[in-house]
């Protein structure tokens, strides 16, 4: 047993001035990434900040029409609320492809996004990892890389972000609500996750004692109502994905009018393929356009070549899963 003190503090600010105040706190929500590595010696807090009674487990209507989910709304409670079933399908079908009907019950949608990655060096202290410490090399780049990613890596490191749900929010435009030591402020969702860089021990922007208090869905577009989220993975059952891909397409007399796509299990953050919505948009709902704007996508990317098991084969299946799932979006128009 590793010594820690536990707070629980009676609001948000109190729990920013807690955390801010110890370099080694963590904030503790549901858990469910958290106690993992607590046990496995990943990470070992001087302190334990509770926030499950302080950040909102309410969604709420925005004026421009869009949805307020609070940090701590449960990941299957906001997978189950009629108006995100409704109005952004992908969010939904995201947060159900992701870990146990359990999990997901303990799971809270700001913890969701700020889940570390399930590289297993990361998750092993007895392996080099510059995640866990920047003097260390990357094990996975001459290791087992078959999980890891071909878009945005750095020599420091190769690792994929896990969540699901944060590849649907940047697909949707989503904005993160964060209090911090200064106050509040917004943060586009597609800005919130970093690539590694010389810095792969930072996964976000937050700075420490940052709190994640809500994220905001923007009004749904004909596009974001016709979404979903597609997840490749080597099991049904509590599998992170080899690739995913959240997309959203709206159709008009077999014309590309408007197009989201984010892809999953192949950066460090969540990857939003600009380059393919910019090639898809004002052209025919092909399949061979499909595929020539994916191929676009795919250029910048750079797999990784390993005896214990690289990662090449990302490159078809990101084409396939974006293609099939284009096609089925655009309602047979393909």
């Amino acid at each position: 047993m590793r010594p820690f003190t536990y707070a629980r503090p009676d609001a948000a600010a109190d729990a920013v001035a807690t955390l801010a105040a110890d370099p080694d706190a963590r904030f503790l929500a549901g858990g469910t990434n958290l106690l993992d590595h607590l046990k496995l010696g990943v990470v070992e807090p001087t302190q334990l900040v509770d926030v499950t009674g302080i950040t909102s487990t309410e969604i709420t209507e925005l004026d421009d029409g869009g949805l307020r989910i609070g940090a701590g709304v449960p990941n299957s409670d906001l997978a189950a609320d009629p108006r995100v079933r409704e109005r952004y399908p992908a969010v939904a079908a995201a947060i159900l492809a992701g870990a146990s009907g359990q999990l997901r019950n303990m799971a809270s949608t700001g913890g969701n996004l700020l889940q570390r990655t399930r590289c297993a060096y990361f998750a092993d202290p007895t392996t080099p990892c510059t995640k866990r410490d920047l003097s260390q090399g990357c094990s996975a780049r001459g290791g087992w890389a078959r999980y890891h990613a071909i878009l945005g890596a750095s020599e420091h490191c190769i690792a994929t972000h896990p969540s699901d749900l944060a590849v649907a929010l940047v697909a949707l435009d989503a904005q993160v609500q964060v209090l911090g030591a200064d106050g509040a402020r917004t943060i586009p969702i597609a800005a919130f996750h970093r690539l590694p860089g010389d810095d792969p021990t930072r996964d976000t922007v937050l700075a420490h004692g940052d709190l994640v208090t809500a994220v905001d869905l923007p009004a749904p577009t004909p596009a974001v109502a016709n979404s979903t989220y597609r997840k490749v993975r080597d099991r049904a059952s509590y599998a992170f994905a080899l690739v995913s891909a959240a997309v959203a397409l709206e159709v008009r007399e077999g014309t590309v009018v408007d197009v989201r796509i984010a892809l999953g299990g192949v950066a460090h953050k969540p990857w939003r393929a600009t380059t393919a919505e910019a090639a898809l948009r004002g052209r025919p709902a092909t399949d061979d356009e499909f595929r020539a704007a994916i191929a676009a996508e795919l250029e910048a990317a750079e797999p990784v070549e390993s005896p214990l098991g690289g990662n090449a084969y990302k490159i078809p299946l990101v084409t396939g899963t974006v293609v099939s799932t284009l096609r089925g979006l655009a309602g047979g128009v393909a």
